[in-house]
């Protein structure tokens, strides 16, 4: 603890004056009045001055030192950096543990190692908070947790987004504070249902700004959107020296550094420095409402009538086993420089974010066939799921660009249950209400080919020329479908290049339109214009409220 001189007590009886009435109604004018400090609260405020300046002393010189010796910010200097300058006002900045000596003046103070508050955020109201390293390594103190909770309670029942800045350690003290304490008990995470609602009610975003453990790792994973700082921070269930007691020694990086998290999806992105974190924070934050009682606000319309790209047209190649990218794509066809991207390294076969479209939000998911061509993985099919929730959760239409070859398969597809979460994926498809529009470039095969769009209602569906599509491809179906056939033929070969080109013929799109079993389909180089049209009309079919589920973190 912070040791502080003794603050003095003496001078604190009040004296209250008797009611004086005006000069010249016939009394006598009042006697001198006492001294200042006899007739005010100075001393308390002085006090209160102490206690204020030793909170902001957080941890000591000596730990804050150290804390820029690692490469990272303190508590207070994070909050200062996120919200609108001047905009932060604390609660409970005065909340610690004191020592008093015998006539009651406080001679120490250790103040509380989670700092929250009000803020804006680019004008909007949030809710702030901080863990504070410099404090016990940012374990939460649990005669403290009502301020956790307090935090998490004033973002869910005042509407407003919740941020948390984690750098820390679990939830109960630690093992020394068990002989502090003189007993133990049966865990339990206080708040851990205010979190929970937060997550069905108001946009939560975690920000993992250095090790981060224990309840300090579960409240990073609940959230809509989470990330680590690359080098800075680390996420484990339990450090290095837990784990090295069971027998398993490891770095804080190599047991959970960033670029393991990131890939594995237990946060949804990783960036390079702390100011980073604090742009990305802002960019997703831009694209939501403040609850779910609201809309997405639009954004300015800057290119409203920009015309489509002329390399579209040769964007989706003509033979069907050659890859492409597919984010030039997305950027091409949303609002100049609004592409947000969310989980780039995990689920590899989807790519997912939000984007403008006229101004409006939308959130994207897009095939990507530079990964296993598009093919959905029990990983992938999770990603899936998430984006969906998110989207529907916050009232953001969805916009499907589709060339999905179906379900991994094979041993690795059966060993990660890809059914399992590929049917998750679909289920949260067919739950989603928001507006959904497909754009399917060109394959959409088997069950996971299907989940392009919910096939309930009515679908805001269009193809690209290059648009394939089936229960399954040709090309893995056709010998088998065909084999009496060719086994009869005097050559099989031809017989076998003469079905398939007579198939082929039967796949053409245009059949499928002509049966209206897609919608339209579309010069590539239209696609924007048609998104706009869309983003415009959605806006009649959002409603606000919220759903009866939350999103799964």
């Amino acid at each position: 603890m912070a040791a502080l001189a003794p603050v003095s007590m003496a001078g604190m009886a009040l004296r209250v004056p008797t009611a004086h009435p005006p000069a010249g109604c016939g009394f006598p004018l009042p006697a001198a009045p006492p001294s200042l400090g006899a007739m005010t609260w100075q001393p308390e405020i002085d006090e209160l001055a102490a206690r204020r300046a030793a909170a902001k002393a957080m941890g000591g010189a000596d730990k804050l030192a150290k804390q820029v010796a690692n490469g990272r910010l303190n508590a207070r200097q994070r909050l200062a950096a996120v919200a609108d300058e001047g905009s932060f006002r604390e609660i409970g900045e005065i909340a610690g543990f004191a020592s008093y000596a015998d006539d009651g003046g406080m001679t120490a103070f250790q103040p509380a190692n989670f700092l929250f508050g009000r803020a804006t955020i680019d004008g909007r109201p949030v809710v702030l908070t901080a863990d504070d390293f410099t404090v016990r390594g940012g374990a939460a103190d649990a005669s403290l947790h009502r301020k956790l909770v307090d935090a998490e309670r004033l973002a869910s029942e005042y509407r407003m987004p919740l941020i948390r800045m984690i750098e820390g350690t679990g939830g109960g003290g630690s093992v020394r504070t068990l002989e502090t304490m003189g007993y133990t008990y049966i865990p339990e995470i206080p708040g851990w249902e205010v979190m929970t609602e937060n997550l069905a009610n108001v946009p939560v975003v975690a920000l993992g700004l250095g090790p981060v453990a224990g309840l300090g790792a579960g409240r990073q994973v609940m959230a809509h959107y989470s990330l680590l700082v690359e080098g800075l921070s680390q996420m484990f269930v339990a450090g290095p020296p837990v784990v090295a007691a069971a027998g398993e020694v490891r770095t804080k990086e190599s047991l959970g550094g960033a670029h393991i998290h990131a890939a594995n999806g237990a946060v949804d992105d990783r960036v390079d420095s702390e100011a980073e974190a604090f742009v990305r924070l802002r960019r997703f934050l831009s694209y939501l409402p403040s609850s779910v009682d609201e809309l997405p606000a639009r954004g300015p319309v800057r290119d409203k009538r920009r015309k489509g790209e002329d390399w579209l047209v040769s964007a989706v190649p003509r033979d069907g086993r050659r890859l492409y990218p597919i984010r030039p794509i997305v950027e091409a066809i949303m609002d100049r420089d609004s592409w947000f991207e969310i989980g780039r390294e995990w689920g590899l076969g989807v790519v997912t974010g939000f984007a403008r479209i006229d101004g409006w939000a939308v959130a994207v998911i897009a095939s990507n066939p530079e990964a296993l061509g598009g093919l959905w993985t029990a990983a992938t099919a999770r990603k899936v799921e998430r984006m969906v929730d998110l989207a529907d959760t916050f009232h953001l239409p969805v916009v499907h660009l589709v060339d999905n070859p179906g379900f991994l398969i094979g041993r690795r597809a059966e060993d990660e249950a890809t059914i399992r979460w590929g049917s998750r994926a679909l289920a949260a498809i067919y739950q989603a209400t928001v507006p959904w529009c497909s754009v399917i470039l060109r394959k959409a095969y088997g069950m996971a080919g299907s989940g392009h769009a919910p096939a309930d209602r009515f679908r805001w569906r269009m193809a690209w020329p290059s648009g394939d599509w089936g229960s399954l491809p040709i090309s893995g179906g056709l010998e088998a479908a065909y084999r009496a056939e060719l086994e009869a033929s005097d050559d099989p070969k031809a017989r076998l290049a003469e079905i398939n080109a007579r198939l082929q013929r039967v796949r053409s799109p245009f059949r499928t339109a002509e049966h209206y079993g897609v919608e339209a389909i579309i010069d590539p180089r239209d696609t924007r214009a048609e998104l706009c049209e869309f983003a415009n009309m959605a806006q009649r079919a959002l409603k606000p409220g919220r759903r009866g589920r939350g999103l799964r973190p």
